[in-house]
């Protein structure tokens, strides 16, 4: 088992208002790649914001309408943007697994954590003590959604997972292969100009890495 001592972790600020993370997203054309208006979110954030009794949360596009690919472009660090890794051009297959999101284009997901506790974890390991604790993990679409939100959410050695998606193979047994999103060495395929860009790659169920907590989040709301 991992070693249980919380790991030091950054209390980060309290993300923006949802009416402001709506006008985040048309910024960035998100609303056109889910195939909806900008008047939509933004009514779906005044609405939403009017129903969260001052706890606020994560505005999230359903995974169906603006998938990992199309939004892992759009995260920016030190001018760099973000990209998937070569080897994970089934970035989109990974589905929410073991978890329900709201059917509805957009929804809410609220208290999201980062799970640096966690960190030098394995996904076999995490998850278990996230049910135990009454959270469920962030599909990699939250997590990116998270970043383009609130860009200081990543943090050298303080990355983290997603493991609420996960690939089904044909057989119906699970990909071995999660999710994960943190910051590029500019190594290997990487390539040196992509130093320290966003990355949205993966790492292997049974295996821990020290830089990666498993972002996770108390509930969802469409």
């Amino acid at each position: 088992m991992p070693d249980t001592t919380p790991a030091p972790s950054t209390v980060l600020p309290a993300l923006p208002a949802l009416s402001a993370q709506a006008e985040r997203l048309i910024e960035l054309g998100v609303h056109e790649t889910a195939g909806l208006s900008a008047d939509e979110i933004r009514t779906f954030a005044v609405k939403a914001e009017a129903g969260t009794e001052g706890q606020g949360g994560l505005l999230a596009v359903h995974p169906d309408r603006a998938p990992a690919s199309a939004l892992a472009p759009l995260l920016r660090r030190d001018g760099k943007p973000g990209f998937v890794v070569v080897d994970m051009p089934d970035v989109d297959d990974f589905t929410p697994c073991a978890l329900e999101l709201p059917d509805a284009p957009l929804y809410v997901v609220t208290g999201i954590d980062r799970g640096d506790h966690m960190a030098n974890w394995s996904p076999d390991e995490a998850l278990p003590a996230l049910t135990k604790e009454d959270r469920t993990p962030l599909v990699l679409t939250e997590g990116v959604h998270w970043v383009l939100q609130q860009p200081e959410a990543l943090e050298r050695n303080l990355c983290f997972m997603t493991i609420g998606s996960r690939l089904r193979k044909p057989n119906g047994t699970l990909d071995a292969r999660t999710p994960a999103i943190w910051i590029s060495n500019g190594t290997g395929r990487d390539g040196r100009e992509r130093r320290n860009a966003p990355k949205v790659g993966w790492c292997w169920w049974n295996n821990r890495h020290t830089w990666l907590g498993f972002a996770s989040a108390t509930g969802r709301r469409g």
